[in-house]
């Protein structure tokens, strides 16, 4: 049965990986958007290299980053890749929080997990990916985000419809797992994504639960 084989994919990926400490409920959720949004399309370390310089330069809050110019949003996070857009949307994403929340995200603590989903996917620059991890990562809230990584995997192992979208992934993990462990499967289905099952050349013989997928593919 799918389930008992999702469930034993997990265990044995709490074996081989751990969970960062840094990986806990209750972060802020303002800084955590921010970091979202620049770590699109880029490595962790260059993430955090422009998130540092950011946090250098300005006070990370809906204040401080809707008042400065893009130009130097620019400047501080040019080193995580794509900073002209990502600089655009942080100051956008600011911007709005700050006008039409008076610059608090705190609805995500208090709402229902859909209203409150809803709402950060109507601030322009949040897509489900980015509300998804504020939520879960944040609030606590029972979803799971979808990255590339947990994307590909998901299929890769048969725990998601081949042809399934973002929601089609999200709503068939959750199913699949208990909501205490959605946050594990979010960050343990990225860290086999990346250090065995890659998009270019996945390390099939390798990987600790290649028995258990129907894709692995036979290797000389």
């Amino acid at each position: 049965m799918t389930e008992d084989r999702a469930k034993e994919i997990l265990h044995i990926l709490q074996d081989n990986f751990s969970i960062p400490p840094w990986a806990r409920p209750n972060r802020d959720a303002f800084k955590t958007l921010i970091i979202t949004v620049l770590s699109q399309a880029t490595a962790d370390k260059n993430t955090a290299r422009a998130f540092a310089n950011l946090s250098q330069k300005f006070s990370i809050t809906p204040e401080a980053l809707a008042k400065a110019s893009v130009e130097e949003i620019e400047d501080a996070v040019r080193v995580g890749g794509l900073y002209r857009n990502k600089s655009k949307v942080i100051k956008a994403i600011s911007r709005v929080i700050l006008e039409q929340f008076n610059g608090s995200l705190d609805f995500i603590y208090s709402l229902p997990l859909e209203e409150a989903r809803k709402i950060l996917l109507n601030i322009p620059g949040v897509g489900p990916k980015t509300a998804d991890v504020v939520l879960l990562f944040c609030a606590g809230k029972p979803t799971v985000p979808v990255d590339t990584h947990v994307n590909r995997v998901s299929k890769m192992l048969g725990l998601a419809p081949p042809k399934a979208d973002y929601e089609g992934v999200r709503r068939t993990l959750e199913t699949l797992y208990s909501p205490e462990d959605y946050l594990p499967v979010h960050l343990l289905l990225i860290s086999l994504g990346r250090k065995y099952c890659k998009a270019r050349k996945p390390l099939c013989k390798l990987c600790p639960v290649n028995t258990l997928c129907p894709s692995k593919r036979v290797e000389d």
